[in-house]
């Protein structure tokens, strides 16, 4: 069992430190890493989206955990819903990529039962890494035809998409890291086939009230998941930021 690090403050780490609290040990190793942004009192949006709850710190961590994944995997309901650009980092992210043997952009993964995508959506169209769209069999050809011309349709599944499958997949085309952004159903389904390595907590300090929803969704897990924890940074802004490791 991992023994907690002590909270440290993001303003008295370097760059370099904060990129370290958040490597994996092997990143030849499969490892599936779960993001979300939650209130004191476990809301996962305000007014509809994730971001509202967002700050300059949180973007800030975010933008690390991409720059470290070889694949953002998403569900399609939040690149609709969060407004998705497409998936290209900035100019000192790519290059810390390229100086650390990664390619330039990860790659942008899609789970979609019903493709119910735009092919011209800018997160598709103008991607600089041709997109992954995974589906499943009854997912109508027409829209599966129309998503080919701009990203991979991937088949995991007959009766809704096979998450075990859509790892598989991505670990065999070389994309062992993957940094899962949501939504709610995404992460109550990887639970449940219990695909999730580590969590990584961004807590904002307000509260939402009632009414949003938690940062999983779905039908009941069939048995609970132990995670030690790893890191915990603080930011100036009152955001903390928790990573926790599932335990071996």
């Amino acid at each position: 069992m991992r023994e907690p690090r002590v909270i440290r403050r993001l303003s008295e780490l370097t760059e370099a430190e904060v990129i370290a609290a958040y490597q994996v040990d092997d990143r030849s190793r499969p490892h599936l890493r779960s993001n979300f942004v939650t209130s004191l009192d476990g809301a996962v949006e305000l007014e509809g989206k994730s971001k509202a709850l967002s700050s300059k710190s949180d973007q800030e961590i975010f933008g690390k955990l991409r720059m470290l994944s070889d694949v953002v995997l998403v569900g399609a309901g939040t690149v609709r819903i969060e407004g998705y650009n497409p998936l290209r980092l900035g100019a000192a992210r790519r290059e810390w990529r390229l100086a650390n043997g990664l390619a330039e952009n990860p790659t942008l993964a899609i789970v979609s039962s019903r493709l119910n995508l735009d092919p011209t959506a800018p997160f598709l169209a103008e991607a600089p890494v041709r997109p992954i769209v995974f589906t499943q069999v009854a997912a109508p050809a027409l829209l599966r035809d129309a998503l080919a011309e701009v990203a991979d349709v991937v088949v995991c599944g007959e009766a809704g998409v096979d998450l075990r499958a859509v790892v598989q997949t991505l670990v065999e085309r070389g994309l062992p890291q993957i940094l899962s952004e949501g939504g709610p159903h995404l992460l109550g389904a990887l639970t449940e086939a219990d695909l999730v390595d580590e969590m990584c907590l961004s807590l904002a300090p307000l509260l939402a009230g009632p009414g949003s929803g938690r940062i999983t969704a779905g039908p009941t897990a069939t048995s609970t998941r132990a995670f030690a924890l790893h890191s915990a940074l603080a930011a100036d802004d009152g955001y903390l930021f928790l990573r926790y490791l599932r335990e071996s």
